[in-house]
Formats: structure tokens, C-alpha cells, sequence
């Protein structure tokens, strides 16, 4: 399996506790292009639980990994950059994601295991969250409806501290609508909910501008919403918007399949270090910061969070 380059990726700042606490996938990204297939230790969750670790931020992740030699490689790759991993049973082994983009437009297929991901959130997982200053939940199945509403029994502490990212994978859906109205009950009481474009299509059939504005109805104290190609926007209940184009970096664009992890990484870490943003200035230092992070990160192979050099 390639790895990274020590040379390339900064070395983890070891940071004593609180942990961050990161609930979601952990998987094997299998990327299959002309040049043959190659195995990534991947998911969302864990690419931002090792993208904060990378920036400076202690995490733990909360995810299923099975035994074998898949869970191996995710066990051994999280170790390596100093991320805690508290695992829930797997019994159809581990994740594994197939990206296929042998003609043009990637095309993505999900294992059984994948498909039927559970995260149970008691004895050590809550802990865990219990202790959590902030709490980030990506590609969780918010279809199952049972696991919702223990994801917010578990973080019912009357103190916002959830950043949320739907992350769907139509591979992984079971029932879209469930999933979207699951996703706005957990997004209404988050400190910042995560989109994309291309969730608000998925899910929504809709705009990202559209889907913000549905989740500071709800409830969202903010909203991050990426574009691609587009850069982001933070908006606000009361009516701002701050927005922030791509970062222009050296080097050629290689693989933007990390693109969305590590701008959540980045600003997760932002706000870890510093609370959440109230100023439109503070917004936008915010956003110039996670989008050069992203640009980064596009300009390797794989979703490993990189940091442009200096």
C-alpha cells in the first residue's frame, strides 16, 4: 500500500488532552485508474480525525474496523499519526470504498460492510465524547434513525459543541429522505454544519445555498458550504455571508478527493484553538486558512492532509 512521504507531511504535534472526538467511517479507498489499483488507508471521518492531528489538534476517532488485515492498515495508519481509535465491532470486516476512474468521472462502489456501518456510543466511545470539547460527526448513517437518536442522546449536554458534515455516498444511502431529515435534526443543533454541492444534489436536488439556508432555519449556529472549483462560504443566522475562492498554490492539481476533509480539518482545528468565529474578519481568516490547507492537499495523491510549505 503506498504511503506517505515523511518528507512531504508535516511531523503531529503531540498535544495533551482534551481529545477532539471524530465519529464516522474508516475504510480502504481502492482507486483504480489506467495505471492499475492502489489501496489508501481512508473515509472521511478519518481523514479529518488525521488531518487535526497533523495540524496540532489531539483526536480520537470513533469508528468500525474489522479484524483483518484491512483493519491492519487503518489501525496502523491512525497509529502513525498519533490519532486513539476506539473501534466498534465489525462483523462483515472492514469498510472498503472502490473508486473507479478508469474512464473519466470516478465511479464508486461500497462493500457490505460499508453499507451497514454501526457506532455504538456507550462505555468507552461515550466516555469519550463526554469528555470531548468538540465533537465532529462525518458520513454517519443518518438514515438509521435508531443511530441518530443516539448520536444526539449522547451529545445531549445542552452545550453546542457538534460540527457535522452529511457526507453521503449514494452507494451507502438506504433511504434518502431519511437520511436528509435525520441529517437536519442533528444539523439544528450543531456550532457549525458542514455542505457541499454536491450534498445538496444528493440529498436535496437543490442548491448548496438552498441546503444552508434550510439548516440555519433549523437551526445551525453556521453553516460552511463548499463549492468545489468555487471555494466556500460561511453563512450566518443573522444574514452574513463570508466567502472565500480557492487558494492558488504552485504545482498541478493531482486528486481533490481530499479536498472537502481537509478543509474541515482546518477549520475544526481553527476553532478548537480559538472558539468560533464571530467577525466577518475572523470568518475570513478562517476560510483563506482552510482553503490553502485544501489546496495543498490537492496537489498529491490520496486524501492525506498536507500544509503548503513556507
Amino acid at each position: 500500500m503506498p504511503s506517505a512521504d515523511a518528507a512531504s507531511v508535516p511531523e503531529t504535534v503531540r498535544v495533551t488532552e482534551p481529545r477532539v472526538v471524530v465519529i464516522g467511517d474508516a475504510l480502504i479507498d481502492e482507486m483504480r485508474d489506467a495505471a492499475g489499483s492502489r489501496d489508501y488507508v481512508g473515509g472521511a471521518a478519518l481523514n479529518v480525525a488525521v488531518g487535526l492531528s497533523v495540524l496540532g489538534v489531539p483526536t480520537t476517532l470513533l469508528a468500525m474496523v474489522g479484524d483483518d488485515e484491512s483493519g491492519d492498515l487503518i489501525r496502523g495508519h491512525l497509529a502513525a499519526y498519533g490519532v486513539e481509535l476506539i473501534a466498534s465491532d465489525a462483523p462483515l470486516g472492514s469498510a472498503r470504498a472502490v473508486s473507479d476512474r478508469t474512464n473519466g468521472e470516478p465511479r464508486y462502489a461500497f462493500n457490505d460492510s460499508a453499507k451497514s456501518r454501526r457506532f455504538p456510543l456507550d462505555g468507552d466511545a461515550r466516555t469519550a465524547i463526554d469528555a470531548a470539547p468538540l465533537v465532529v460527526v462525518s458520513c454517519f448513517p443518518f438514515d438509521d434513525t435508531a443511530q441518530t437518536d443516539a448520536l444526539l442522546e449522547a451529545l445531549s449536554t445542552g452545550e453546542r459543541r457538534l460540527i457535522v458534515d452529511p457526507n453521503p455516498r449514494s452507494g451507502m444511502l438506504a433511504d434518502r429522505d431519511a437520511f436528509l431529515a435525520n441529517f437536519v435534526r442533528v444539523a439544528a443543533d450543531s456550532l457549525l454544519s458542514k455542505v457541499g454541492d454536491e450534498d445538496a444534489e444528493l440529498l436535496l436536488g437543490d442548491s448548496v445555498d438552498e441546503f444552508a439556508s434550510r439548516l440555519l432555519d433549523a437551526g445551525a449556529a453556521s453553516v460552511l458550504a463548499t463549492a468545489g472549483s468555487k471555494g466556500a462560504a460561511v453563512r450566518l443566522p443573522d444574514g452574513r455571508t463570508v466567502t472565500a475562492g480557492i487558494a492558488q498554490l504552485p504545482g498541478a492539481v493531482i486528486d481533490t478527493m481530499g479536498a472537502g476533509d481537509a478543509t474541515l480539518s482546518a477549520t475544526v482545528r481553527d476553532i478548537a484553538q480559538s472558539g468560533l468565529p464571530e467577525s466577518d474578519e475572523e470568518w475570513a481568516d478562517l476560510l483563506a486558512d482552510a482553503m490553502l490547507i485544501a489546496a495543498a492537499t490537492c496537489r498529491a495523491e490520496g486524501a492525506l492532509l498536507r500544509v503548503p510549505s513556507v
